[in-house]
């Protein structure tokens, strides 16, 4: 199912001659994925301490920066043979623990459905940890859509802008969060499936 994250290769090719100064420049890929984590802690801390609605717009653009920051981690670690398994290690965890951290916040929110924003998130893990999983029956890394990691930033990123900049929410985000949760659900089976395709069951 077509994704957001097929135009990652037309992103990295952007991206490749600051992935190649940061080598000269001695820094590693774990570096650059400890920088993503702490930018999405740092942010979610924001979004809890300060109850302005302003605040909302800083997620799009640290939402692009960690987009930023997790290619280039790959391609570093890729293309300068500075791959290691603490790094897949780090790579995968952060993934996951920068979407809460940027995430949950919001559920605290008064814009926001509590309830169904934790719905989001949790689905939203269990899709990564769907893709994480073909790996261990002998497929491919999946991240198969239609509601992959960039999707799901592109939503919030955009609502948030829309908050932030004066939108006032309305019944409308409610069914618009579970029609995000029905889409997870199915990017979940659809990885799944394309995971047991993959080996041949």
């Amino acid at each position: 199912m077509p994704t957001l994250y097929d135009i990652k290769p037309a992103f990295q090719r952007l991206l490749r001659p600051l992935a190649n100064r940061l080598v000269r420049a001695g820094m590693t890929p774990n570096g650059v994925t400890w920088a993503a984590l702490v930018l999405s802690l740092a942010t979610g801390a924001a979004l809890l301490y300060w109850p302005q609605r302003q605040i909302l717009l800083l997620v799009p653009g640290v939402l692009v920066v960690r987009m930023a920051l997790n290619a280039l981690d790959g391609m570093m670690a890729r293309e300068h043979d500075m791959a290691t398994p603490l790094g897949a290690l780090l790579n995968e965890l952060g993934d996951v623990i920068s979407d809460a951290a940027l995430y949950l916040p919001l559920a605290h929110r008064s814009e926001w459905p509590s309830g169904w924003v934790v719905v989001v998130v949790v689905l939203a893990l269990m899709t990564e940890i769907a893709g994480v999983t073909a790996q261990a029956i002998g497929a491919s890394r999946r991240y198969d859509g239609p509601l992959g990691k960039s999707d799901r930033a592109f939503l919030f990123g955009a609502l948030c802008l829309a908050f932030g900049g004066g939108v006032s929410p309305g019944r409308w985000l409610t069914p618009l969060l579970a029609v995000a949760a029905g889409l997870l659900v199915v990017t979940i089976v659809h990885r799944g499936r394309q995971a047991l395709a993959e080996v041949g069951e």
